[in-house]
């Protein structure tokens, strides 16, 4: 296991969400096109050495304040392993194409309250299927230098044929000619979810590794219990959670 204190180095030189602290669409779309270099939508980890799998994501409150939960579970077995909460305003508006500078800070601090990095990260948004190819995922993949994976209820870019209504059905979601993503039908007559990789995965293992996730719910369970957990913290916010810092709920 590898502890959250030994992200790589490359990760003290670059933060790519820099530009979250002022609002400035052109520093932004520079950004991303800086992430998307950076990325490597090869896979890096065998999947039968994969141990841990995590989900985050994050719930808001009315006055803005990012609640950002990551929950860690067993890939073998889902069983829950350790979550963290980490809690701050946003600090970037929403914006379509752009949500790695609202989310992508906090979650990064929900992670960092950890006690080891997982194997794999999922998070409630795209990574490459995205109009810059440079989506929340891939964000994420840089900053903690781990395996991240994109899943998202809705496109944001591109389109797909609608899959069988059948568990494991797929297909491609095409962008410009362009393979970026999967549609996925993870439950039974569910609707699709759309996953794509972010950095450290191709999109063959991050479907695979989604589909082996997504046992119960339409969405893998680390990312279901990291919504769930994120509105729970919201929830009690009020939530005994000094606000700009973040705990484990292990």
């Amino acid at each position: 296991m590898r502890r959250v204190t030994g992200l790589s180095s490359e990760n003290d030189r670059y933060e790519p969400f820099s530009a979250a602290a002022a609002p400035d669409l052109g520093s932004a779309r520079k950004v991303q096109e800086s992430v998307r270099k950076r990325c490597i939508f090869q896979r890096t980890i065998d999947t039968g050495s994969i141990e841990s799998v995590a989900g985050a994501d994050v719930a808001y409150a009315a006055d803005d304040m990012a609640y950002g939960a990551t929950v860690v579970m067993s890939f073998t077995d889902a069983r829950f392993i350790e979550a963290a909460c980490s809690v701050q305003p946003a600090g970037f508006p929403y914006i379509p194409g752009l949500f790695a500078f609202r989310e992508g800070p906090v979650i990064v601090e929900s992670v960092k309250s950890l006690s080891f990095l997982p194997d794999i990260l999922i998070v409630h948004g795209h990574g490459y299927a995205h109009p810059l190819r440079a989506g929340l995922a891939c964000h994420l993949g840089i900053v903690l230098g781990i395996p991240v994976i994109g899943v998202a209820g809705n496109l944001l870019t591109g389109a797909s044929e609608e899959p069988a209504h059948i568990r494991f059905s797929s297909e491609p979601v095409l962008d410009a000619g362009e393979v970026v993503g999967m549609a996925v039908r993870t439950k039974w007559n569910s609707k699709p979810v759309y996953v794509s990789a972010g950095h450290y995965v191709d999109l063959g293992q991050a479907v695979e590794i989604v589909l082996a996730m997504a046992t119960v719910h339409r969405f893998p369970e680390p990312l279901y219990q990291a919504d769930q957990i994120s509105r729970g913290c919201r929830r009690s916010d009020k939530n005994r959670l000094t606000r700009g810092h973040s705990q484990s709920l292990a």
